[in-house]
């Protein structure tokens, strides 16, 4: 029997038993899209990490002070001040690969515009604090170098301290805010960025650091020091270079422990990322799950299909069917039933991916390696477990076939 004329025996099969069919489908199309659209939601987790992660700073290095201990316990990263302004100067003069440089010195105040009072966290800077970490001005501008070398008292808001203090869309280009008693003037507004980690980066105002040093608050350390390398292939380097330069400048012994940590963007990155994958990896191979219970449907059906069809299968071997065409029938059959399964649950999938990235407002990219895995694995599993319900058939004897009622 032609292929062909195999094909339109087993589509007349299935319409013949519509509900069945469907509801045999049902398991290869729930497993179907049940991969594309969890490896659609694993990538887009990957995807929002990764521009999360970007979004902080190109290629960034965070030096942090290391953690003090008392009584042999450790109080936590940060309470063991140890990073200075020259700290600062030295790494942007000795280590090459640091493309840029700058100290970060935050505290909390009340600020208080008029009738309107806000708490928030006052950030001290240098001037090119946004070739570290991406900081676009949505309104006014940032301060100068020259701003920052006469402790000038300016101040730019993110938008969150910009709605509380002037509320009802008013301009604050030009405006007075008060910190811990010293008047600022307001030269800019931040886009809004939105949260990184815990810390909302809309709920800051970012000032000059000699500022911060002689208005508001004169410790001679810095909370944090934050790099940039060249490129990312430097990361290592500028790491090793800021590592050495700080041990120098602090006077540390060959067997004494840093006095500084340093986050590594990168490091991090790769780590989140095998994360991601991981976890995709895993609910992926759970959805494929569904796919091999839908296999069990199939052969469920076919070995149902063979017994009501025994009278068929006798008069086709009576009229000179051989095994290998009562085989084929009831392969072709199954592959069928699961190749449209297939097709359905693709489709389902990819629809599910789109919405799920608009509920959840994050990308959900279709995988399409994914799709083709899924399909392949479904006309597998179409293959595998037609095979026996077939062999079944084909070994059946004709005159018992005929015998059958």
């Amino acid at each position: 029997m032609p292929l062909t004329e195999t094909i339109r025996v087993a589509l007349r099969a299935i319409l013949t038993n519509k509900l069945r069919s469907a509801l045999t489908m049902l398991g290869i199309i729930i497993g179907v899209a049940a991969v594309i659209l969890l490896a659609a939601i694993g990538n887009g987790s990957s995807l929002q990490i990764r521009s999360n992660i970007e979004s902080l700073g190109s290629n960034l290095l965070q030096i942090s002070p290391a953690a003090a201990r008392e009584g042999g316990v450790s109080l936590g990263a940060g309470s063991r001040p140890s990073l200075t302004l020259a700290d600062v100067n030295a790494i942007a003069t000795q280590d090459p690969a640091v493309a840029a440089v700058v100290p970060v010195l935050s505290i909390s105040a009340q600020v208080v515009a008029g009738p309107n009072n806000y708490q928030t966290s006052i950030q001290g800077t240098s001037w090119n604090y946004s070739q570290v970490r991406p900081t676009p001005v949505s309104l006014g501008r940032s301060f100068t170098p020259q701003e920052q070398a006469r402790s000038a008292t300016v101040a730019v808001l993110g938008t969150t301290v910009q709605q509380a203090l002037f509320p009802n869309g008013a301009n604050p280009i030009g405006q007075t805010i008060d910190i811990k008693g010293v008047p600022f003037t307001v030269i800019g507004v931040l886009q809004t960025q939105g949260t990184a980690g815990f810390a909302n980066q809309d709920d800051r105002i970012i000032i000059p650091i000699t500022t911060m040093e002689n208005d508001l608050d004169s410790v001679p350390f810095v909370n944090q020091i934050l790099a940039s390398a060249g490129s990312p292939e430097e990361m290592n380097l500028a790491q090793a270079e800021i590592t050495a330069t700080l041990r120098a400048a602090h006077h540390l012994a060959p067997s004494q422990a840093n006095d500084f940590q340093i986050f590594n963007q990168a490091t991090l990155l790769q780590s989140l990322n095998q994360v991601s994958a991981t976890l995709t990896t895993l609910l992926t191979g759970v959805a494929a799950i569904s796919l091999l219970v839908g296999g069990i449907g199939i052969m469920n059906i076919m070995l149902v299909s063979v017994t009501e069809r025994t009278r068929e299968i006798g008069i086709r071997k009576a009229v000179g069917a051989t095994r290998g065409v009562i085989l084929t029938q009831f392969v072709v059959e199954a592959v069928t039933v699961s190749a449209l399964g297939g097709v359905l649950g693709a489709l389902v999938g990819i629809l599910g991916s789109g919405l799920a990235g608009r509920l959840m407002h994050t990308p959900a990219p279709v995988s399409w390696p994914s799709v083709g895995v899924a399909l392949i694995f479904a006309l597998l599993v179409g293959v595998v477990f037609g095979v026996y319900p077939a062999r079944k058939a084909a070994l059946l004897k004709p005159i018992d076939a005929l015998r059958f009622e």
